[in-house]
């Protein structure tokens, strides 16, 4: 195995918090009201996604980690703050804003198959009274942290004004940052360390249509333009994910085996990516490390996360594989 954890080490996630609703149930009949599924509930139940999401990825690979967030002033805000304690972490980064919604994401499942999925959210910029809030915040307690992994999920928290502020912070402490981009215009992510975007959210940030190492190389190369990072790490699904650092293209081919459901697979990735990091490991080690957390995740339903143990044993499958097909 390439790769060493430290469970030392101290995480900080920024982000777009959520929860991810899951109601399972039955349906074998159609209404008699219209021509859709009646679906008749078995459970429901409650887990952080978005930057959540990131941050039960590292509590689970017995990190110490804490985010700051913006929850609105309501009953799902409470439901958020029974899923942090449930897992023994502090609310204190949490913001509440009177003027947003908790955002909810409702899927519901029937055997395993997402029949619809049903959002609540506001996605209007932060005001500047709340960015000034959640700056004063992390310039308090950054430098308790090794590392800074920022999860956009462009719902409106991480304003330009608001991630200029916390990329100069981070600089300033010499703290590393890593992103998981979203939106058209890359630019905002300026200063920042390494930028993780998936291979479509890369073609439309840089305008090229990725076909080959020769298109993958030129986003690369464009993107690290427009935000002046050190590093651009594309993940490509079924393709495995790319790495571009010091003027060098690297592709890791994918580890995975089964795919049942990629969601939240992005956020294992980032997860991945900040503890491998912090630990002392190389770029390439901590992608590899990344990629194969990502084929556990992806061979279990819904947002979830992978152990240690998990991701061991996915190298040992692998390496297996790999002997036997020698």
């Amino acid at each position: 195995m390439d790769y060493k954890i430290d469970n030392d080490i101290k995480i900080l996630v920024v982000g777009d918090l959520m929860l991810d609703h899951y109601i399972y149930g039955t349906c074998n009949r159609i209404s008699p009201e219209a021509p859709v599924p009646v679906v008749e509930i078995i459970k429901e139940t409650y887990t952080l996604g978005g930057a959540g999401n990131v941050l039960e990825n590292l509590i689970t690979f017995g990190c110490n980690a804490d985010i700051i967030a913006v929850v609105g002033d309501d009953e799902n805000a409470s439901i958020v703050f029974d899923e942090l304690a449930s897992n023994n972490i502090s609310w204190q980064g949490i913001i509440k804003d009177a003027g947003r919604c908790t955002i909810v994401k409702s899927r519901v499942m029937v055997t395993n198959h997402q029949l619809i999925r049903l959002d609540r959210e506001v996605t209007v910029p932060l005001h500047n009274e709340k960015e000034e809030q959640v700056l004063r915040y992390l310039k308090q307690h950054i430098a308790r942290y090794n590392i800074v992994l920022i999860s956009d999920y462009n719902k409106g928290l991480l304003t330009p004004t608001l991630l200029n502020g916390i990329l100069a912070t981070c600089h300033e402490q010499n703290i590393q940052t890593v992103i998981d981009p979203k939106g058209h215009d890359f630019s905002k992510y300026k200063g920042a360390n390494i930028i993780k975007p998936n291979k479509k959210e890369a073609v439309i940030a840089s305008g090229i249509n990725i076909t080959n190492t020769e298109s993958l190389t030129a986003a690369c190369i464009k993107i690290q333009e427009i935000t002046e990072c050190d590093s651009v790490i594309i993940t490509m699904s079924e393709d495995g994910i790319a790495m571009y650092s010091s003027g060098k293209l690297e592709i890791i081919p994918t580890k995975a085996l089964d795919v049942i459901d990629v969601t939240g697979a992005g956020d294992t990735v980032l997860a991945s990516l900040g503890i491998a990091l912090a630990s002392g490991n190389t770029l390439y080690n901590a992608c590899n490390f990344a990629n194969h957390a990502a084929a556990v995740v992806v061979n279990k339903v819904g947002s979830a996360t992978a152990t240690l143990t998990e991701v061991k044993q996915k190298f040992e499958d692998y390496s297996a594989i790999t002997r036997k097909g020698q």
